[in-house]
């Protein structure tokens, strides 16, 4: 009975093009017990030498039946299925089959998993960067086609997430897109509505029989699925608070329920008592109504586009320059820091995951704050220099 050769041997030969080849015993197929072999290629039996004993030893630290059966695109796929999708937010899906199947699949897709090298990947985002911008149907051709850094770097958080789980699988050895480097985020100026135009915003909003919304998007910096996702239930008016546990997304047509977007945005927000008035006042509109603020054509949730579009009409109505109803979130937030609420506090009421991103978003605001905070110091030492 011939021998069995155990993982890890090899065997070197010089082949007829000159070159020297080592083969060795990468594993056996656990259906057929048929052996699987590897080779190594160089120019001299020394090189070859090397290595063959540097690929004997990554074999067995990989799980070589599996290695060969994956391409990017068949392991993407699977991780997505398995690990990914059954974890993420519907709106978050959107992004990811976005990211996979218009991007990453037809970008590297075809490349064997335990072949893709970090050069090819950065080669990928720097097209990506470049010219990664998909033509969709029945839209305007695209006469910019780069994709923004945030998008790229969207893409490289996905696609290292998921080869970072092929290590965990002994797919392969390391993560080739932890070596890439990323584009630099564009740090764009943050505009907000002016604090002179928001009497003239309320007062349009009030015309428009929607003062309560506004003002409480204004006191409270909620996101836009937040504010219309709200039931009359998850006010306390005694203890002037509200409850945000959910929001609302229109995803594939239909109006989506979902948790907020991070377990620091499950919240409870303290309100002014003004607040409380106006969504006592708002409910008396339509008391057997669940929500807080009920569409008028539908009697359920407002659609996010629908109300975007109110948002813009009252922008529109008074003159002001235009600004996303996001935007109206950094507006508390900037007002917040200019009239003294702490850092921290701020970051709670927002939903942020960090004090630090919070004071990063809003440097703009902090900035000012240093420079009084400076100058207050600065004051009372003087005070004690003129003393002495």
């Amino acid at each position: 009975m011939a021998k069995r050769r155990a993982n890890g041997e090899g065997n070197i030969r010089k082949r007829k093009d000159g070159r020297w080849e080592g083969r060795y015993t990468a594993a056996y197929d656990p259906a057929t017990g048929k052996r699987i072999t590897k080779n190594v290629l160089g120019k001299t039996q020394a090189e070859v030498k090397e290595k063959l004993q540097r690929a004997i030893a990554d074999s067995q630290q990989l799980d070589i039946t599996k290695t060969s059966n994956y391409t990017a695109a068949t392991w993407l796929t699977t991780w997505y299925e398995v690990y990914a999708e059954p974890r993420l937010r519907p709106n978050t899906k959107l992004y990811y089959q976005n990211y996979i199947n218009n991007h990453i699949i037809p970008g590297i897709g075809s490349i064997k998993l335990e072949k893709l090298t970090t050069i090819q990947i950065q080669r990928f985002y720097n097209k990506l960067q470049k010219s990664g911008r998909v033509q969709r149907d029945n839209q305007v051709e695209l006469r910019d086609k780069s994709l923004s850094p945030r998008v790229v770097r969207g893409v490289h958080t996905l696609l290292s997430n998921c080869l970072e789980q092929a290590v965990a699988e002994r797919l392969i050895l390391v993560n080739p897109a932890k070596g890439c480097k990323l584009p630099k985020l564009e740090k764009k100026e943050m505009q907000i509505l002016p604090q002179e135009k928001i009497g003239l915003y309320l007062a349009e909003a009030d015309r428009r029989g929607l003062l309560a919304l506004f003002y409480l998007e204004l006191t409270t910096g909620l996101r836009r699925g937040e504010l219309l996702a709200l039931l009359w239930t998850d006010l306390d008016a005694e203890a002037r608070t509200i409850s945000v546990t959910k929001q609302v997304n229109r995803i594939n047509g239909e109006l989506v329920v979902s948790q907020p977007k991070t377990q620091n945005s499950v919240r409870t927000l303290a309100i002014p008592q003004q607040a409380v008035d106006l969504l006592v006042e708002e409910h008396r509109k339509h008391p057997s109504n669940q929500y807080m603020f009920p569409s008028p054509k539908t009697g359920t949730m407002y659609d996010p586009d629908a109300f975007r579009r109110i948002h813009d009409k009252i922008l529109k109505a008074i003159g002001a320059e235009h600004v996303r109803f996001h935007d109206m979130r950094h507006l508390f937030a900037t007002l917040s820091l200019k009239n003294g609420v702490d850092v921290k506090t701020l970051s709670g009421a927002l939903g942020h995951y960090s004090a630090g991103f919070t004071l990063n978003t809003y440097t703009h605001a902090t900035a000012q704050m240093k420079q009084d905070a400076a100058d207050t110091i600065g004051a009372v030492i003087c005070g004690e220099m003129v003393a002495y």
